[in-house]
Parts: C-alpha cells; structure tokens; sequence
C-alpha cells in the first residue's frame, strides 16, 4: 500500500515540474517576439493573452471534440448493463460524481478518460475491450480511468495538449516573422546589427525546437501520467493483479489500432492507440510506458 501512495506523490510532483518548464517556453517565445517587435513586454503579453483564450476555448470545449472525433456514444443501461454499474460502483468507491458512460464501436482493446473535472468527465471503453475482459480485469480498467478523473488528470492532460498547441502556434509565428518580417531597426548600428543576427539565430533555433521539446514534455507527462493512474487504480479496486491481468491481455491484442484515434487524442488511452512499432525515435516520442514495465510494478504491489 504504502508503494502505491509513494508512486502517486512522486508523479504529480514530478509532472508539476515539467508543467513549469512548459510555461517557461511559452515565456520565453513571447519574450522573443517582442524582442524581435522592438517591445519584449508586447510580445509577453500577446502571448499570455493568446494562451489563455486559446486555453479557455480547449479547457470548455475539449472534451466534446474528443468524443466526436472518437465517435463515441452514451451508454445504454439496457444495453452495456455491466459497464454502466461498473462505472458507477466504483464512482461511489473513489467518492466522486459518477462519469458519463461512452463506447466506440471497435475491435481493439482500449479506453480512455476526458473532461475538464469529476464533476464533468465521462470514460469511454471499446467495444473489443468489453468482449475481452472478465470482470475484475474490466474493473481494472475503469478504475484506472477512474484514477484519471479523481486525480484530474483528465484536466491536467487537456491542458497539456492544449499548451503544446500554443507553443507549436507561437514557435510558428516567431519563425515567420524572422524569415519573411525583416530584421527591424537593429541593422541601423553595427553593433545592432550584430545583436539583430545573433537574436536571429537563437530565435530560428528555438522556434523550431520548441514544438518538438513541447511535445516531448506532453509525452512524459503522459508516461508519468499513466503509472499514477496504474497506482490509484489498484488503491481503488484492492485488487492490483485484475489491472496486470486486463494490461497483458491488452499488450496480446493482434490489432491494436483504434480507428477514429489521431496524435491529438493518443495520450488520453490506456495504452497506446496505434500499432506497435519499435526503435529509439519510436520510445523517445512513445505517450505510454512499456506495457511490460507497467505490469511488473502492479505484481509488486
């Protein structure tokens, strides 16, 4: 028990930490805009307005989006008896409002929870991952998505995606202005100059590492994301080995991929979406851990 409560302590405070290195990026692309601009507090506060209306509109209207680009659809009482009392029994264990059931129609064994709070979330399972598992594997499986909700996660990770956007919409924006907006008033002086190209270069080189180190931030906080809700999940059922056992089945599946799943929502899944693929780049931008390792620290609980 003890193992599980230290797993959750240690990935928020670590994910709370890659969340201030994001916030720091976003800083400094401003602060290069409105260096570029001749105003580095016009360029803070055109990103810091940008951001928050972009992360409003991502924050209210997110979850919605999701669901539609997964077609995904409620739950009938009548018709998913078993997911419906499932996703409300263990609601009532985990002491939060019971989540809107969703199902998408297939084969793959998957699930994933959205919402920006306990209050307004759903979970949402497949239709394979239904026919798949026995009852404490699925049990397993919700209460991890569960996890997701109570430890707003689901909002965490919303946001996340949401702040990778805006980094990858100002690393942009910065980029065009240096190639086509020219280099303002700083060529009227050699050393102004000098410091417009060495603000250049920086700039260039940022903007087109900033969406990349953007993403990777969103996939380790995602990784990090995943082992806590493997943790939670376990707390919540007192049962770690119906989660390992719903993981390996999971790690067997022949076909893995979620039809309606793109990049934008891959994160949200409880393993990853698409077909399995190997190698260094593939691990380096991968948004879950290793099945395998996963399953190793549910035995040891």
């Amino acid at each position: 028990m003890k193992i599980m409560f230290n797993e959750a302590r240690n990935n928020k405070l670590k994910s709370f930490f890659l969340m201030f290195i994001f916030i720091l990026i976003i800083g400094i692309l401003g602060a290069l805009i409105g260096i570029f601009y001749g105003n580095l507090y016009f360029g803070l506060i055109i990103a810091i307005i940008f951001s928050l209306i972009y992360s409003m509109i991502g924050f209210y209207s997110g979850d919605k989006m999701i669901l539609t680009m997964s077609d995904a659809k409620p739950v009938t009482k009548k018709e998913y008896l078993y997911l419906y009392h499932t996703v409300e029994g263990l609601a009532i264990s985990a002491g939060i409002p019971t989540p809107k059931a969703y199902v998408i129609d297939d084969s793959a064994l998957n699930a994933f929870a959205t919402g920006r709070d306990p209050k307004n979330a759903s979970i949402t399972a497949t239709t394979g991952l239904l026919k798949a598992m026995d009852r404490q594997e699925l049990e397993g499986v919700i209460a991890h998505e569960m996890s997701h909700i109570k430890n707003y996660d689901i909002r965490f990770m919303m946001l996340t995606a949401v702040l990778v956007g805006i980094v990858v919409l100002l690393s942009d924006f910065l980029l065009r202005s240096f190639l086509w907006g020219g280099h303002g008033r700083r060529r009227d002086s050699k050393s102004g100059g000098q410091l417009a190209i060495i603000l250049i270069a920086l700039g260039l080189i940022l903007a087109i590492l900033a969406p990349i180190i953007g993403e990777l931030i969103k996939l380790a906080i995602s990784r990090k994301r995943e082992f806590m809700a493997d943790a939670s999940g376990a707390i919540l059922t007192r049962y770690p080995p119906g989660l390992a056992s719903a993981l390996r089945k999971i790690s067997k599946d022949p076909d893995p991929l979620v039809d309606k799943a793109n990049k934008a929502t891959a994160h949200l899944f409880i393993s990853t979406p698409f077909r399995n693929k190997t190698g260094f780049v593939t691990n380096l931008f991968a948004t879950h851990p290793p099945l395998e390792e996963r399953i190793k620290r549910l035995e040891a609980m």
